[in-house]
Parts: C-alpha cells; structure tokens; sequence
C-alpha cells in the first residue's frame, strides 16, 4: 500500500521507527516531514500536505503523529475529503475504516509507544471500509454537511 506520513517534533522519533517497520513490511512510503527533529516546527506544516495527498488519492492512507495526536486530528480534518481521527486502540484503528471510511489515523509521539503504534498501523492498514448501507449512509449526510457548510481547509483558511 502507498502511505503517507508526517509528523512534528513531538512525532518524529516515532514517525521515523514507523517508516522502517512500514518499509520492512512492503509498503511505499511518502514521508510529508519533518526531515529533522526540530523543537521549532509545526503540525500544520507537514499535516495540512499529508491531508491533501490523501484526499487527492496520491496515498491509500495517512499517519498523522504529533505529540498528542489530537492537533494532527483536527488539522487533517479541515482538508475536504479527509477523515482522520484520533486513535488509541486496537478495535477503533479497525472500526474507524470499516465504518466511518477512515483514511488517516492520528496519534500521539508522546502518548504511545512503538509496539502500540505499530499494532494501530498494522490494524489501520488492513482494515477495509464495509460498504454497508447504513455506513454510505452516514457519510453521505457527513459530506452533506462538509458541502453545505464550506467546512475544509481550503474553503475556511482564515478559520
């Protein structure tokens, strides 16, 4: 599979162990920064490119790390077409793509380990959206409410 990656200082060391293990199992990886560890940067520099990559359909999926997880979840999610979330478990990292069609999983570099993410992207990764009637349904009223409100980083940018 074709994944994106970013991170910031709060992810980085995190994001570069993930590379390896992702690369290890076969898969292609586009990382989106940081390049370097720098206490200095942002999320929304590296995440706002990863969002996009992943709504334009450059990347199958997304992995977004900052130290909590949750500035990369809400940044993602200003991109049209992209639903990210924040993840600490095993079944969400599963049900969030199976039900809600999640295309990026966010956490956090200082919230969880290695061998916790790696499991959360082995699971994210082979999760498959169900196409279930119920779950097109609920997304359909989802992007109703993204059309109808012009919610999305490019339409919102002053936000």
């Amino acid at each position: 599979m074709r994944v994106g990656i970013a991170s910031d200082h709060g992810g980085f060391e995190l994001k570069q162990e993930l590379i390896g293990q992702l690369r290890a199992a076969g898969h292609e990886i586009i990382d989106f920064g940081a390049a370097s560890l720098s206490q200095e940067d942002d999320y929304p520099d590296f995440v706002i490119p990863l969002a996009r990559a992943v709504a334009a359909g450059q990347v199958e999926r997304g992995v977004a790390i900052c130290g909590s997880g949750v500035g990369a979840s809400v940044c993602a999610n200003k991109v049209s077409g992209v639903r990210a979330a924040l993840i600490h478990d095993h079944f969400s990292a599963r049900q969030g793509v199976e039900d809600d069609h999640m295309n990026i999983l966010c956490m956090g570099g200082r919230t969880v380990g290695v061998a916790v993410a790696w499991d959360l992207v082995q699971t994210f990764l082979a999760a498959q959206f169900s196409r279930a009637e119920r779950h097109l349904r609920r997304l359909g009223k989802v992007a109703s409410l993204e059309a109808a409100t012009g919610a999305g980083y490019e339409r919102n940018a002053s936000s």
